[in-house]
């Protein structure tokens, strides 16, 4: 079942998504998260654990960069999945590297960005990038 997780650090949201985005409702529950990040200067969408994204998803992230750059907020992906980049090459997203990744981090309390790196990206996760 997909999930949505929606860790705030400083001005920054990081919004985990997990699963398969293929179905209208998931598309939904991604836009609400994001939407009700409105105090972000910044909204991330780690996309390391989404599996599959449908039509609705693609149409939805879309929507939603447009929302954020209404706002004057950054809207970046991170780390999407082979299946999931497929989908996203045919639209002009900004995708983070895990340098400006650790950098945008590297800007927030120092406190709550070691949390925040300790959870969203284990050692097994950052051995990839080695």
């Amino acid at each position: 079942m997909p999930s949505v997780h929606i860790d705030n650090v400083g001005e920054m949201a990081i919004i985990e998504c997990a699963g398969r985005f293929v179905r209208t409702e998931t598309a939904f529950k991604l836009r609400d998260a994001v939407t009700s990040q409105t105090g972000a200067r910044v909204v991330v969408l780690d996309l390391t654990e989404m599996h599959a994204i449908g039509g609705g998803g693609l149409g939805m992230l879309v929507i939603l960069q447009r929302w954020a750059q209404d706002r004057d907020i950054r809207f970046k992906l991170f780390n999407p999945s082979r299946p999931v980049r497929e989908k996203l090459k045919h639209v002009d997203f900004e995708i983070a590297s895990l340098e400006q990744m650790m950098t945008m981090l590297s800007h927030v309390d120092s406190e709550y960005a070691r949390a925040l790196i300790e959870s969203q990206f284990p050692l097994h996760h950052l051995s990839q990038y080695c």
